[in-house]
């Protein structure tokens, strides 16, 4: 059933609402892994098969190390099956930081005195998007805080403004939004700008944690949060990207809460989210929030890798919040998105300010302050291709269009010569000459294998790239 914000208390069938916090944690108490056990439940995941909450408690619960380099192999092997090798890069662009919301982990909280508030004019808009372009890239998230100036008119305006910027070759192909939650006409006004995924995250499934950490502000209601993007698809907007925020409470029970909202979708709209996202708490100006929570490094690589098993589809996304190493080392298992070239401050990617971070200008403290071509360099030379695609979107490969595709893992045959084409396109108008001879030559490398399907026309349009036309794609 279609939940709104007032019906939540409606029990569904079983008589629970869909994010049953004593439900998920029976599943976790209950669940005793066996070594055979583990065994079926990666079976069922790389047969492409989402899995069900006791199959991800399973996973959850299993301790040993055996075990866990037994989840992580499987992971790494059902990415590679689904999505290629294959890594899509986008930039996050913060147009305003207002905020009525006091949320204790977010620097943008409205009793923070110390933030500078500021919300980018169109002229300011057009120089981030230009400097954001003539580094290579191609595709934006959009963040805003949740403010009365934050309209839906005011995001289809902003999103307007920055798919009319061209500098050079450049060009921005697909702009998603992460934003408060709108009412039923507001997502359709931001749909008809033309974007791709709204993302909304809960922060925290836990609706104790979630009443400690939100104090203040329309994002205290937790019904109306987690029901917002149920909002969305009734709008059509049929991508969504949902998330948790890693250390307000315990981690498996958030994994556990996504997976139930990734049923929830499918159940009701028989589509689950495009994208899953899991950012751990970094520091921020009057970070409030007690530490006891937190995920170490080794427990976050484990979260990554169940997330990839848990809904073999779905693309899972991770961010400059985290250090390089650790960035490294999880996209192995099953990450198909990142950022790079990140700058989260107002207005920073034309101050050009990320080496000196101003908590009193961003949400938070990134950790990953390297350049995009630095990123793009390392993927290169970790064997990753770097990806710029937005072709699903523009041809309209979306919601249940998407599912066909990707829950089969169909979806790959179009991953991996997009990503070669995107990756042609900046090796020509972006790389230093070093990167461009790492490029090429991992491209044909890439062509040299069997899972790449009919050579000769991805080799006619890499030719057409090559001689200066641009946005080809199958």
């Amino acid at each position: 059933m279609f939940y709104t914000p007032e019906e939540y208390s409606i029990k569904d069938e079983q008589g629970k609402p869909f994010i049953d916090s004593q439900e998920i944690i029976e599943f976790l108490n209950n669940a005793n892994p066996t070594k055979e056990e583990v065994s079926e439940v990666i079976a069922k995941s790389l047969g492409k098969k989402r899995l069900s909450l006791q199959e991800t408690a399973i996973l959850l619960k299993a301790d040993s190390p055996e075990l866990i380099a037994e989840i992580k192999k499987a992971a790494q092997t059902l990415k590679n099956n689904v999505y290629g090798d294959r890594i899509v890069l986008f930039a996050p662009l913060y147009i305003g930081n207002k905020c009525t919301n006091n949320c204790e982990y977010c620097g943008f909280r409205v009793t923070n005195k110390d933030q500078q508030r500021i919300t980018l004019n169109s002229e300011q808009i057009q120089n981030e998007v230009k400097m954001l372009q003539d580094t290579g890239h191609k595709r934006l998230i959009l963040v805003y805080g949740e403010h009365s100036d934050y309209s839906p008119e005011y995001m289809a305006q902003s999103v307007r403004e920055v798919y009319k910027v061209k500098s050079g070759n450049g060009e921005i192909r697909r702009v998603n939004i992460n934003a408060a939650p709108l009412s039923l006409e507001g997502f359709k006004i931001v749909k008809d700008s033309g974007i791709g995924t709204y993302q909304i995250f809960q922060e925290t499934y836990h609706p104790e944690t979630y009443a400690k950490v939100h104090t203040g502000g329309k994002k205290k209601n937790f019904n109306n949060r987690l029901t917002a993007l149920d909002t969305a698809m009734q709008a059509g907007i049929d991508d969504v990207g949902i998330g948790a925020l890693f250390g307000l409470y315990d981690w498996r029970y958030e994994v556990m809460a996504m997976v139930r909202h990734v049923n929830h979708f499918e159940a009701v709209f028989n589509v689950g989210p495009h994208t899953l996202s899991f950012p751990r708490i970094q520091n921020a100006s009057q970070l409030n929030i007690d530490e006891k929570h937190f995920v170490s490094d080794e427990d976050f690589v484990k979260l990554v890798a169940i997330l990839r098993l848990a809904v073999p589809y779905t693309g899972l996304i991770l961010t400059a919040r985290e250090p390089v190493n650790i960035r490294k080392e999880v996209l192995t298992y099953g990450v198909s998105q990142i950022d790079g070239g990140t700058n989260i401050q107002m207005s920073g990617y034309s101050k050009q300010s990320s080496d000196n971070q101003d908590l009193n200008l961003e949400q938070f403290e990134i950790s990953d302050t390297r350049s995009l071509g630095e990123v793009i360099e390392e993927l290169i030379d970790s064997d990753f291709m770097p990806s710029f695609c937005t072709a699903c979107y523009r041809l309209n490969r979306t919601g249940e269009h998407f599912m066909e595709f990707s829950v089969p893992g169909f979806i790959k045959r179009f991953c991996g010569p997009n990503a070669i084409l995107t990756m042609a396109e900046y090796l020509e108008d972006y790389a230093t000459p070093e990167v461009k001879e790492k490029g090429y030559e991992s491209i044909v490398r890439k062509m040299a294998k069997n899972d790449i399907t009919n050579k000769e026309a991805l080799q006619k349009k890499l030719d057409k790239i090559k001689a200066g036309e641009r946005d080809l794609f199958f």
